[in-house]
């Protein structure tokens, strides 16, 4: 009973860690550009170093299609919120809205997905 007990408490620890500690967008500023879109992305994350820090974010459509990838090349452990920008992103004609996902060097995907509509 007590291993059980030990267990559930570890369980329920390490989901509430995952879910405080992945990225997450908090904004989106969307603009056309003749073609293209520009973005302009913030998240939110409890980057602590090089060891864990948010690391990405993506330009997706409802398919799962990957129309814009913005690396983040470093932690960002002062600077939170914080806003990085991606030009040039291709978006097929007929699209109206796009998900930006975001990613952190530990936990991979962040759990909320945030739908823009574009211009």
């Amino acid at each position: 009973m007590k291993t059980i007990f030990i267990t559930t408490l570890l369980m329920i620890f390490s989901t509430s860690y995952a879910v405080a500690n992945s990225s997450e967008v908090t904004h989106v500023d969307v603009r056309k550009t003749g073609e293209n879109y520009n973005f302009s992305v913030t998240i939110k994350h409890a980057d602590t170093g090089w060891d864990h820090y948010a690391n990405k974010w993506e330009v997706v459509g409802d398919k799962g299609e990957v129309y814009g990838t913005r690396i983040l090349h470093h932690p960002h452990v002062n600077e939170q919120p914080f806003t990085r920008s991606l030009s040039n992103v291709k978006i097929p004609a007929g699209i109206k809205s796009v998900i930006i996902r975001s990613y952190d060097s530990v936990h991979g995907l962040g759990e909320k997905e945030f739908r823009v509509e574009l211009p």
